[in-house]
């Protein structure tokens, strides 16, 4: 096992963000819901029924394709309830023939594109390969940090007017423990230390979960956002033991993930010797 250590957290039940709490003493009477309305409301929302689609990328032959979750409560391990409304989620984490448009600026006319790169919202060229070798089309996007990741999500929100981001913990652990099928066996669903043979794999290659997702488990831990803001790396990796690749299995960021990073200060677009993280993106309605 190379990984760092996989810590496990009490997930909070708290969502990343929400809205400042009113005090209904000094709301007038008559401006609040009545409680018929507050059921209908809380119904609506229940019933709310999102379609699948696929994203393009306009100029590129770059798709994604998102999957709908319908809403729900989270329970979190201290008993907590977390009402999540309905949202969409990559089907598959973030491949390189996606994050090469945005990398690489592939988006833009060749004049377009920035030499330097540093001085704006983009990455510049790691000096390594990218992909450590592991292989690119089709193959997961890894090795940045939660800052690249929430850049990317802000990047193909603007260029396709959606709302694309992380998810919350609340979210990613919700939609993968519902999306477990204990008839399938860890194996037959992740690429984890036993099976990987050191290295990712492209994605949709295992058993797709109840939910129509694939490799929620393993290949590379995606990240998250927790309700305090801290950036945690969800579900385990191919170099991570078994019995550390469950929906709870979490890794943080530390020191020696840029340890051969020749940069000063480190490069915040990539993590030298960190490449066991990627991306899964949620898509707000």
């Amino acid at each position: 096992m190379k990984t760092p250590a996989l810590l496990f957290l009490t997930l909070l039940a708290a969502p990343a963000c929400s809205p400042k709490a009113t005090d209904s003493s000094q709301t007038p009477a008559e401006d609040a819901p009545s409680s018929s309305q507050a059921g209908k409301d809380s119904a609506s929302e229940t019933a709310k029924v999102l379609e699948p689609f696929t994203q393009s990328v306009p100029g590129t032959t770059a798709e994604l394709e998102m999957v709908p979750i319908a809403a729900g409560k989270f329970t979190a391990e201290s008993g907590e309830v977390t009402d999540l409304p309905a949202f969409w989620i990559s089907k598959t984490e973030i491949t390189w023939d996606l994050y090469d448009v945005w990398y690489l600026e592939l988006d833009l006319p060749p004049e377009k594109r920035s030499p330097d790169k540093d001085a704006r919202s983009r990455p510049s060229k790691p000096y390594g390969a990218p992909d450590r070798g592991f292989g690119h089309e089709g193959y997961p996007a890894l090795g940045m940090p939660a800052y690249a990741a929430r850049k990317f999500a802000r990047w193909l929100s603007a260029l396709t007017g959606r709302n694309y981001r992380l998810p919350t913990e609340a979210e990613w652990t919700y939609v993968c423990q519902q999306g477990l099928d204990p008839d399938i066996s860890l194996e037959d669903q992740a690429w984890f230390f036993d099976n990987a043979m050191d290295s990712t794999h492209p994605v949709a290659k295992k058993a797709v979960n109840r939910l129509g997702l694939y490799d929620m488990l393993g290949n590379v831990a995606e990240w998250c956002t927790t309700a305090d803001g801290e950036d945690l790396a969800c579900g385990g990796c191919y170099d991570s033991d078994g019995k550390d690749v469950h929906p709870l299995a979490r890794m943080r960021r530390t020191p020696e993930w840029s340890l051969r990073d020749p940069q000063n200060p480190k490069s915040k677009w990539w993590l030298s010797d960190g490449p066991y993280v990627g991306i899964r993106l949620i898509c707000e309605p």
